[in-house]
């Protein structure tokens, strides 16, 4: 890290002021609602990581901060262990709940993983009012007076602040760590699009798992010092459903998915609401609740994206334009060795076949026999009229559809046999894809869009960077590269999921017409590409109805009609055949 970095000091200056405020008042008063302030935003921010970065709505993650509250109280009063290691116990726990929790939910899709967090917060809720002789129940528990740093109970307030810091900057650290990794960026891809993400090797169950298990162990910690420092807990307040909720708000007051998000909106929020209480005292009772929601409201209305979202990155610019702020980095930093065209043409081996495959949807019988092979080198274009199955056929051998029967080999590149059965094995085999219907990671830029594909075989993000320009040079996107997917033109779009694709570094990219929608520059453009695409060794399968583009590109062509395949062969021979007319024009043309 450039210690001389604008962002750097500007950073610490923030950081310190949240330190340098509270001692300077030496009040009493004002330490306890610091002291507050740096546990909610560290719950915020804990929150953040599955709710902000993953985007899994997460409305009963109080579940970790209670069992982080009972962990490090009940281990001081039964055995007399130091909350300091009651709250690693306490974090171990969270952390196997949250895999229970979570495991099945993550394979649904849906709102299944928030009502499954709510459900068991309350079930837990309930089981420690009932477990009386341990938890003391509903009138709670009070840990043993200790006074001693190592019981965390101190007379000066100073020592709970600088502790409720460290927890947050723990907090905060583990949240930009991860979104600057590669983690970080397969979260966002997830949490926008999950059928990209799997086209690019992403496993979604898994990264959202250890999210959500950074998260719990974050959480309970924290909540292990907040009971420390209130000195008493029960159920109501530790598995609270109002908590969960109130750190939600706070992170998206703030701006869901940013590292400072919820800082911000916990610094804006909890002292208005806190100190209001304090005075009004019993008049005040339940202000809180109003200021929280009247906020929320503002910022919803008006500021969707949050504080940090919404002007996080013109704040951002401004840090860089002081001395020692970023510099531009060239587009480009290598150029993209392209092996020699091969110029005779000359096709390989089978690198993908399928034999006999068949799927039903219900009574339909969508892919009916299918047998198909595509070689090295060649460019096999599939073509079929409107419903005929070539994207249910294009669908499996990619591996989002299963086939009933048959069956999908992918030749590797030591010569073995494979047959994946899901989307992260076939690209994890070296098969990339991209969809009729574009879908870029619409947030973010044409980079970052890329380095998703580079990152399947790197964590390095400066290396996925590197590769991410070198595709970008090839696909013809390197003056685009800073700019947000979503405002790209229908022909960037595409070019950016052949780049993507082309980022895993595979050996075969199927093309699901890549060309719909084009105007005739940007088909040009296309065509290009795709040969280049294939002259730099990888073997191309497109689906694609554009003739021209068909007769020009493909060495080999298959007729999909009605689920089976209809004709195979030469370009010309195939769109010749009167069955294939008659396919396409009707019965009538098939004998004109």
């Amino acid at each position: 890290m450039n210690i001389f970095n604008p962002r750097v000091y500007v950073t610490l200056i923030a950081m310190a002021l949240l330190l340098v405020v509270p001692i300077a008042s030496n009040s009493p008063f004002v330490y306890h609602i610091f002291v507050l302030l740096f546990i909610f935003a560290a719950l915020a921010t804990a929150w953040n990581i599955v709710g902000g970065f993953a985007g899994q709505l997460s409305l009963g993650h109080a579940v970790f901060y209670g069992i982080g509250s009972y962990a490090a109280v009940l281990l001081m009063m039964q055995f007399g262990v130091s909350p300091w290691i009651g709250m690693l116990l306490g974090a171990l726990i969270s952390v196997v709940v949250s895999v229970l929790i979570s495991y099945p939910c993550f394979r649904l899709r849906g709102p299944f993983f928030a009502l499954a967090t709510i459900a068991v917060l309350e079930v837990i809720r309930l089981v420690a009012i009932h477990q009386k002789d341990l938890t003391g129940g509903a009138a709670g528990l009070a840990p043993p007076l200790k006074r001693g740093l190592e019981w965390m109970m101190v007379r000066e307030k100073w020592v709970y602040l600088l502790i409720g810091f460290g927890f947050l900057v723990l907090t905060m650290l583990v949240s930009q760590m991860i979104k600057n990794s590669r983690l970080g960026y397969y979260l966002v891809a997830v949490r926008e699009r999950e059928d990209a993400a799997l086209a690019v090797g992403i496993n979604p169950v898994k990264v959202k798992l250890i999210a959500v298990m950074i998260s719990a162990a974050l959480t309970s910690v924290v909540g292990s010092f907040h009971a420390m420092y209130l000195g008493f807990i029960d159920p109501s307040s530790a598995f609270s459903l109002e908590l969960s909720i109130q750190v939600a708000m706070f992170a998206l007051i703030g701006g869901l998915g940013t590292v400072f998000g919820p800082l911000v909106g916990t610094v804006l929020v909890l002292p208005i609401a806190e100190l209001a209480r304090g005075w009004l005292a019993d008049f005040g009772n339940g202000f809180h609740g109003l200021v929280y929601g009247v906020v929320l409201v503002i910022v919803v209305l008006t500021i969707p994206k949050g504080l940090v979202g919404r002007f996080g990155l013109a704040f951002g610019r401004w840090v860089d334009s002081l001395p020692g702020g970023r510099r531009q980095i060239s587009a480009v930093t290598t150029e993209f060795a392209l092996p020699k065209k091969n110029d005779s043409k000359t096709i390989g081996e089978p690198i993908l076949v399928t034999d006999n495959l068949n799927l039903y949807f219900g009574g339909l019988h969508a892919t009916n026999n299918v047998s198909l092979s595509l070689h090295e080198g060649e460019i096999l274009g599939v073509i079929g009229p409107n419903g005929a199955g070539k994207t249910t056929v294009f669908n499996q051998l990619s591996g989002f559809l299963r086939p009933n029967s048959g069956d999908i080999r992918v030749r590797l590149p030591d010569g073995k046999w494979t047959s994946p059965t899901n989307p992260v094995e076939f690209a994890k085999a070296g098969i990339g894809r991209t969809f009729q219907i574009a879908q870029p990671f619409a947030d973010l830029t044409v980079m970052e869009n890329i380095m998703l594909g580079a990152f399947m075989n790197t964590s390095s993000p400066s290396e996925a960077a590197s590769i991410a320009r070198q595709v970008a040079q090839l696909t013809d996107l390197t003056p685009l590269l800073e700019i947000r997917a979503k405002n790209l033109t229908v022909g960037g779009m595409k070019r950016l999921e052949m780049a993507r694709a082309l980022a895993t570094k595979p050996r075969v990219l199927l093309l699901d017409e890549v060309l719909a929608g084009l105007n005739p520059a940007d088909v040009s453009k296309a065509i290009e590409i795709i040969r280049r695409v294939r002259d730099s060794g990888v073997s191309v399968l497109m689906i694609e109805h554009i003739m021209q583009a068909v007769m020009q590109l493909s060495d080999r062509v298959v007729v999909i009609n009605s689920g089976s395949v209809l004709k195979e062969g030469a370009p010309r021979d195939v769109v010749s055949d009167p069955r294939v007319i008659e396919a396409y024009l009707g019965k009538e043309y098939s004998h004109a």
